[in-house]
Order: structure tokens, then sequence, then C-alpha cells
């Protein structure tokens, strides 16, 4: 029998930064390595990866990290988290794997242990069976993980739809799924993005008779927007286009080394003849596609509506696909994007939220997830928590007690021995980690808090140059200001500010002495409660003391 710990470090109650962990004994696996990006509130961080101290304490037992797909939200903090973890092994899909290299090569990362694995083939990590599973998602080669233990299965359904018309490398295999139902499963951890929509996500996941009926009815181009990691959504413009005289141009590095990827290794399939190149980039009926990652959600079009691409100039005669699905928090961006484009004159094309959906899980498709794995406990995950609350109610209406579904926050832990759960309410170190740039460090709490107060009020600098001998001022103080006044329109303000400078420096001259720390303190905290009572605002106050 053995003692088992489940919990996140990421990925409940939150979209993205997905991270799950199983501990068997002694042994620790680790599920995704996502990222989730901002939305505009913490200044100048590029994205949000889990804490993982917990794991850089335990990574002698770390086992490997198991990878169900290329999506940011699952593999974008693996760069960062790879050098505080001695090269663990990373397990994926061959198209998962290309998509991690591709990341991994801008940070000049060798010897990266990355072992490639196939659906339906156990893999042995240290003693522990692991079994990859085919699930449908938009992108190619999406898997689920049974690992067996000596107490049952546990199963992961992180991303995945049932449809039948999914085939190849986006195939969901029921019968393997039914099978592992039948060896007994101890539990099922679940995704929850869609828990609370009804019926089944297909057929609403498939958008081809939009762009069937976009391509008969729009004469002249037609700017197709997508994420570049839905190769699902990609095949299907490609599908319709070939039906079609059109042709399409593709834009962008990343999108053609995608595409070109996809092609060769034989998941996207197109006819090449159908591939325009710059030369058509103004015909009438040619389908230029674009993309951009969620980072940076429609920068693509709103450098194209800018006027700033230089290739693509707007036509009022133009129609815009807008292929993404719309986010949480990304609506404002979005709204302002169609404003945009309808100044021009561009007819444009959207998804409807209600009836056009993403590759996950509808309230059905997690039921008939349940019903094949029969599992004797039940673990809602990736979500907004009030979708893991949607979740667990469909897991007890297929009759699964309530005390057998785990509704849990991030570093929350499920314990397991001998196959019954317990009550332990051990909770491991978790939380996140804020990246700004190329440095895998936490940028911290402490570094926004000051750039909040430079973006809300600005920054005003004094400085002064003083006598090395005899410290009388020399120079100065002589104010600088950015996002706080305008000098010009604002001189009293200055005058003021300089003559308080000038009276704390000379009331703390003792002689030939000088406490530069303290002169430096009383400035900023006479001239904090001066520059208040005066704007209400408070401004970052730096003081520069020099001698010569």
């Amino acid at each position: 029998m053995s003692k088992i710990k489940i919990y996140a470090l990421g990925g409940l109650n939150e979209t993205g930064k997905n991270m799950y962990v199983i501990e068997i004994d002694k042994n620790i696996l680790v599920f995704e390595a996502g990222l989730k990006y901002t939305e505009g509130t913490a200044l100048g961080i590029d994205y949000i990866i889990p804490n993982i101290d917990y794991l850089k304490e335990n990574k002698e037992r770390i086992k490997g990290i198991f990878l169900t797909h290329g999506h940011d939200e699952n593999i974008g903090a693996l760069g960062d988290i790879i050098p505080y973890l001695n090269n663990v092994d990373i397990y994926a899909s061959k198209f998962t794997l290309d998509i991690v290299k591709k990341d991994l090569e801008p940070k000049d990362m060798k010897n990266v242990n990355l072992i490639e694995i196939k659906p339906h083939k156990t893999i042995n990590v240290s003693g522990i069976n692991i079994f990859p599973v085919s699930l449908s998602h938009s992108i190619p080669d999406n898997l689920g993980y049974a690992v067996y233990t000596k107490d049952g299965v546990i199963f992961i359904a992180l991303d995945f739809v049932f449809d039948s018309l999914m085939q190849g490398p986006y195939k969901t295999d029921i019968g393997k799924l039914a099978y592992i139902g039948k060896q007994g499963v101890l539990c099922l951890l679940c995704e929850s993005v869609y828990a609370a929509k009804p019926g089944y996500t297909s057929p609403n996941h498939r958008i081809s008779s939009l762009i069937k009926e976009t391509l008969n009815t729009k004469e002249n181009r037609i700017i197709f927007n997508v994420l570049t990691s839905h190769i699902y959504r990609i095949q299907e413009l490609f599908n319709e286009v070939s039906k079609t005289n059109r042709k399409v141009i593709i834009m962008g590095k990343k999108l053609q080394n995608t595409i070109n990827d996809g092609i060769n290794d034989g998941y996207i399939k197109v006819n090449k003849d159908i591939i325009g190149d710059l030369s058509n980039i103004n015909d009438n009926n040619v389908v230029i596609l674009v993309s951009n990652e969620k980072e940076k959600p429609f920068s693509s079009l709103i450098k194209i509506v800018g006027g700033y691409d230089k290739y693509i100039k707007l036509k009022e005669q133009d129609t815009i696909f807008i292929a993404i699905p719309l986010y949480e928090g990304k609506e404002k961006i979005y709204y302002e994007v169609l404003d945009n484009i309808a100044k021009i004159g561009c007819d444009v094309v959207t998804l409807s939220p209600k009836n056009n959906l993403s590759h996950h899980a509808s309230s059905e498709d997690i039921m008939l997830m349940i019903d094949l794995m029969k599992p004797k406990y039940y673990f809602p995950i990736k979500g907004e928590y009030r979708y893991q609350v949607e979740n667990a109610d469909l897991a007890y209406k297929l009759g699964i007690p309530k005390e057998n579904i785990f509704l849990k926050q991030n570093g929350e832990v499920i314990t397991i021995e001998d196959g019954v759960a317990i009550d332990t309410y051990e909770k491991v170190p978790c939380g996140t980690t804020l990246i700004d740039g190329n440095s895998n460090d936490d940028v911290g709490q402490l570094v926004l808090k000051d750039r909040e107060i430079l973006k809300d009020n600005g920054i005003v600098i004094v400085a002064i140059t003083l006598d090395k001998k005899t410290k009388k001022i020399l120079s100065g103080p002589e104010v600088l200001t950015r996002g706080f006044v305008y000098v010009k329109d604002n001189a009293k303000l200055i005058e003021d500010i300089i003559k308080l400078s000038n009276t704390i420096v000379y009331e703390n001259v003792n002689g030939n002495y000088l406490d530069y720390n303290k002169i430096k303190t009383l400035i900023r905290e006479k001239l904090s409660t001066f520059l208040y009572k005066e704007t209400e605002c408070n401004p970052m106050i730096i003081t520069v003391l020099n001698e010569i």
C-alpha cells in the first residue's frame, strides 16, 4: 500500500500557471509547468509562473515533469524552472517537445533531458508505471496520464473534448479510457474551465462553417487572426481555402515556422499550391494569416489597424476575421480593436462567446469522462474556483459522495493512505513568481510597488553638490521631475522644494561633518509631506548628494 499526496502549485482558482504534483511514497511526479500572462495590472511583468520553492527543496525526489501539450499555460515556465531542478527529465509527445525545444533555444539551455513518449505505450519511472492516453484538443499529440499506484490509478485529464471527427493526432482513444476505468481509478483530476456550460463542447468548437461562409460572401481580402498554438483552427482555415481559388499568405516568422514544421511532420495537411507569398499581399482574393500570443492579445491587429505594419495596409473593402476567443480580462483591448476597425470601415467577423467555444470540456464531456473512469475520489482542477464548484456538482450528480470530492486551493494537499483519503490539513508553500525580461528571478512585490508609485505619481529628483572640505552647497539644489508636474508651469512649487532642501542641508551641517543618510531621509520625508499637502500626490523622491 502507498502514501499518496496530490496538490497543485498553480492552476486552481485561476486561468493558466498549471502545475500539479503527485507524490507516491518518496517519489515526486510533476505534471505541467505553465505560466499565465498579466492583465496589465502587474507593471512591466511579462508573465507569472508558480512558486517552486517546495520543488527546489525536494529536487532529489523529483522523477520527472510530464507535459500534456504545448500551450504556454502548460509548458511556458519550463525555461525558468529547469535551472533550479538539476535538469530534471521532461516527458512529452513529439509535437510538444518540438515546441519546448524552440522555446528553450533563446535561453541557451544545453543538456536538457527531453524524453519523447508515445500515446498508449507505458513508461516506467522509478518503478511507477505511467500510461499516456491521446485526448482531443486544439493542438496535436495532447495527452492524459494514467499513473498506476498500488491502490489504483490516478488519471489526469487536463484539456480535452469528445469529438468523433477529430482523428489522427487529435483523436481521443475512448477505448483506452474505458479500459483504464475498469482497472480501478483511485482519483480523477479533471479540468473545470467549461464546467458551467451545458451539453457537449462539440460541435461548437468547430468554426469551419463560419470560415466557409466568410470566404463565400466576402469578395476582397480577408485578414485571419489566430493564435499560433491553435493548430486545429489553422487546419480548418486551410481545409476551407482549398475549396476556393484563394491563396493564403502566412505572416510572421514564428507562425511560418510552426506551419512548416507541422506540414513536414504530417500534423498539418495542406496543398502547398494554396500558399502564396508577399507578391500576393494586395490581391483581392487573398487570405492573410496573422497570429499573436496571449501575452500580447490582438497585437498583430493593433499594429495593422494603426497603420504600423510594414506589409499590410488596410483598405475599407477588407474583412477582418478574429478567430481568437475573448479571454477574461482582455475585453477592453478587444473592444478597442473593434472600434478602431469600425473607424476604417472594414467588415469584422468575430467568434460568439456562446456559440463558438474553445477545445475544453463542457458539462457533458466532463460527465462522460467521469462515467468512463468511475473514480473513487474526484479532484476538479484548472479554472476559477466557481467553475471547480460547478465541476464538483457534476461529479455529485453522477453518484460520487461529497466527502470524496476535493475542492482545493493551490498548495492544499490531498493525502491518501492505503487507498483511503485522510484529513491532514497539510499545505505546501505555493504562490507566484513574477518574471520580467530574461531574468529567472522573482521581481517581487516591492519592485511592483515602486513601479505603481511611478505610474500614478511620478518621480522627483533633488540633486545637490557640496564642497568636500567646507560642506557648503556649491551647486543646486537642482530639481528634476518626471510624471509629476510640468516644471515651467509650477515654478513656485519648484522654488519651495529648493528652499526646503536648502534648509535641511544647512540645519544638519556640523562644522565640516555631515550625515548624508540623515539628510537624504529628512529631504524625502519632509518633501513627501509638503508635496502631498500641495498636490495630493505621493511621487517617488530621490536625493542625490555629490562632493567635489
